[in-house]
């Protein structure tokens, strides 16, 4: 098929679980995929590349959890904070 030719969605040529990108560059995602995925309706999602051919969505809630404390004052030196909020003032 080449790119402004229509063409008929046949089960023989999208299978199950498959997708089209749109002109609008939009994805509908398989029901059995979102499930797997632990994703609904109205999630808050980030994508991003993970390589050639590839998207990754991940749930925003999921990357709260993963960096929540990522900052914790206890990765600093003893003194580096207060010395850095005197700057400050």
């Amino acid at each position: 098929m080449t790119r402004g030719t229509a063409a008929a969605f046949t089960s023989d040529r999208y299978s199950k679980g498959m997708s089209i990108v749109s002109r609008k560059n939009q994805i509908t995602i398989p029901a059995d995929v979102m499930r797997q995925a632990g994703l609904e309706p109205g999630d808050d999602v980030r994508v991003r590349s993970a390589g050639p051919g590839r998207i990754e969505l991940v749930k925003t809630a999921d990357l709260i959890d993963e960096f929540a404390g990522i900052l914790d004052s206890s990765t600093y030196p003893p003194g580096y904070l207060d010395d850095l909020r005197a700057g400050w003032a």
